[in-house]
């Protein structure tokens, strides 16, 4: 029976860059691509794939945070995290909300599909570029929570701040998440609390700098 694949990337391009090689594997079987982890949310729901592969920063909703937003919804489903960046905490924050692995974006395809196997299968692959930062956080106790860090805030402040950060009016954003703008001001004064800062700047540099979101966006 072949593994079924959910591509999520904002890229288009990418995702036909993967489609493409993910074709030729028989035991591989693409059943939908989303464009960023809102949209993944609902195509999940609607295709119940085996994997999700999936690019951590995104627009909307980053990686991450549709990551355990998914977990919760469908924990069978394993997720397989894609990109170009090996910050530590960027990794230790995707394998802590529940990813299966971690993939760079210029690994060799026959890598990628091994990747996709092996988590398929209940197992956890790293490229070797990023294993030796999961070794340093997890095997030898690196702190990881340092105070001022995107560690110390709850997924729903995560998800206000990468919206904050694209430039989202916050009628809007109190729109998308279904609360009032009051609850959002909230948030966003908790936020700057949270990671010491008191402009609007310096919190779209911790969200970049976290890879919740990117300058692209």
């Amino acid at each position: 029976m072949a593994i079924r694949i959910v591509l999520v990337d904002d890229h288009q391009l990418m995702r036909k860059g993967l489609r493409s090689i993910l074709a030729d594997e028989p035991d591989i079987e693409v059943v939908g691509e989303a464009e960023d982890g809102r949209s993944a949310l609902e195509l999940v729901e609607r295709t119940a794939p085996d994997v999700v592969l999936m690019d951590i920063s995104m627009p909307d909703l980053n990686g991450i945070d549709a990551t355990r937003r998914i977990l919760s919804e469908s924990p069978r489903t394993r997720i397989l995290p894609l990109s170009m960046h090996t910050d530590r905490q960027l990794v230790g924050m995707v394998l802590e909300a529940g990813a299966s692995g971690f993939v760079m974006k210029d690994a060799d395809p026959q890598q990628l599909v091994e990747a996709i196997r092996q988590v398929a299968v209940g197992r956890v692959y790293l490229s070797p570029a990023v294993a030796d930062l999961v070794l340093d956080r997890y095997v030898r106790h690196r702190p990881g929570d340092r105070p001022g860090t995107i560690s110390k805030l709850t997924t729903r402040e995560r998800e206000i701040l990468q919206l904050i950060a694209e430039g989202v009016h916050t009628k809007t954003i109190a729109s998308k998440l279904d609360v009032s703008p009051k609850t959002v001001e909230t948030h966003r004064r908790n936020i700057m609390k949270k990671l010491g800062v008191d402009n609007v700047a310096e919190l779209t540099k911790h969200a970049i700098r976290a890879g919740l979101t990117s300058l692209e966006t």
